[in-house]
């Protein structure tokens, strides 16, 4: 490790399992004191464990009144957020369909987590950040820039929405010295996605559309979110960066 987050503080969500964890670990590997929060608190206990000067903190994304405690208990404790990853989200396979046969309670949920927690998420970054800047990350999708997530309306939807908020934060709010981005992972190998996974056959047509040959995996996604939680990125705002290997090229 090289020290590049050493003076900051972190607050990661969904990060007791997955890209979430995989980035907060590498966050406190480099220097910086990370908040680790998830709605399940015994995940982010776990991942936080082998970090002294890290916390774990319950977090719904979905809920204003989870997010806005969780930042302010972090800011009573002396833990002023300069970094923030709106990472948690869900995607909900067996439900989610194309649009003629996707139920509206399916839509609800998916947007009500992934792009109203989103929101919620960048929201409270903002105002935590207000007279000091910062970098906030938002973990996107390529669902969000081509047809790949066809049979994944309210997903593709809501990542496609999640990108949009971050080039809006990030024109509002650089004069601040806030920079916002999107990280678009390609398919990734977490629990999130393991009804693809765990069956050879889907497994096998979505490698076939990754250039690189492989799937994704949390490790291939930290590098970018320390580069952009990092002073090396204080020029970058406004942008998605693909780590997807290929995908959205073809």
């Amino acid at each position: 490790m090289t020290d590049r987050l050493t003076g900051k503080t972190a607050l990661v969500t969904g990060a007791g399992s997955g890209i979430g964890r995989q980035v907060a670990e590498r966050f406190a590997r480099e220097g910086a004191r990370v908040a680790f929060t998830d709605r399940d608190l015994a995940a982010a206990q776990d991942a936080a464990s082998a970090f002294p000067t890290s916390v774990a903190v319950e977090l719904d994304i979905a809920d204003e009144a989870s997010v806005a405690a969780a930042f302010e208990g972090l800011a009573v404790d002396g833990f002023d957020v300069d970094v923030v990853v709106a990472n948690a989200g869900v995607q909900l396979f067996g439900q989610d369909a194309k649009i003629a046969d996707l139920d509206l309670d399916v839509w609800r949920r998916t947007i009500d987590i992934n792009l109203t927690g989103a929101f919620l998420t960048v929201k409270y970054a903002v105002r935590a950040m207000l007279g000091r800047g910062g970098s906030i990350i938002l973990t996107g999708s390529p669902t969000a820039l081509n047809g790949e997530g066809a049979d994944f309306t309210a997903y593709s939807a809501s990542k496609a929405g999640m990108h949009g908020l971050t080039r809006t934060v990030a024109a509002a709010y650089a004069a601040e010295g806030i920079r916002v981005n999107t990280v678009a992972p390609g398919y990734t190998e977490t629990p999130l996605v393991s009804a693809i996974s765990g069956d050879p056959e889907s497994r096998a047509a979505i490698v076939s559309r990754i250039p690189l040959g492989r799937p994704g995996t949390p490790a291939d996604v930290e590098g970018i979110m320390v580069y952009l939680a990092s002073d090396e990125a204080t020029f970058a705002t406004g942008s998605t960066f693909r780590v997807d290997g290929g995908m959205t090229t073809l």
